[in-house]
């Protein structure tokens, strides 16, 4: 199931949680080789973390991480802004419409269909908070994910070639997407909304309620 969860309700489901940051930091060190912050608890954290960011999490049926990424408002720090600018011509991205999504991860073993269910709840999340757009920076080895899903980002700029390639990119919020990806993943629309709704107690809070 889709879970949506922020930063402070982690707590609340510690072995979902642990295993989330387990499974960052061996997609992004040990598969990716990313210079990235591991703890001695073999979790991966980092400051964006501690900024209460709104998490997708696609909990298996035994309780265990099967993927997850993460929501922050751009009006607030944010990743694209504070580290990726030169690859938007030195351009910040702010809007209380745009949301920038990050931390892409899949656990050990994911099945494909995870994949389509994580970029649902994403689309879940832009459609029910009334967004425009996510924007996030994406490598090489996304963009086959992408293109297989349906829903290719515009790219605002690239660095590098090949598979070291690095690019920003923005995801339109588009209703239209969400039949391909119930598809994909697997799951109803009835579920998918009851999901979301159950999550936020049938009102999405006004996107400027995150920044800060």
């Amino acid at each position: 199931m889709l879970r949506y969860l922020y930063g402070d309700e982690l707590h609340l489901f510690p072995k979902l949680r642990d295993a989330m940051f387990r499974d960052r930091a061996r997609q992004f060190r040990d598969r990716l080789h990313w210079d990235v912050e591991v703890g001695a608890d073999g979790t991966e954290r980092d400051a964006y973390d501690g900024m209460n960011p709104l998490y997708v999490i696609w909990q298996g049926s035994h309780g265990g991480h099967g993927g997850s990424l993460r929501f922050l408002p751009t009006t607030g720090d944010a990743m694209v802004n504070d580290h990726f600018t030169g690859l938007t011509g030195g351009a910040r991205i702010q809007s209380p419409f745009i949301w920038e999504c990050t931390r892409f991860c899949l656990g050990d073993g994911a099945p494909p269909r995870v994949s389509a269910a994580l970029m649902l709840g994403g689309l879940e999340v832009g459609l029910g908070f009334h967004l425009s757009d996510a924007v996030g920076v994406f490598d090489a080895r996304m963009v086959r994910i992408y293109r297989r899903l349906g829903w290719e980002p515009t790219v605002l700029g690239t660095a590098g070639e090949g598979r070291n390639a690095v690019s920003v990119g923005l995801w339109t919020f588009d209703a239209s997407l969400r039949q391909r990806l119930l598809q994909r993943a697997g799951v109803t629309d009835a579920l998918s909304r009851l999901w979301f709704e159950q999550a936020f107690r049938q009102t999405a809070p006004a996107p400027l309620a995150m920044a800060g």
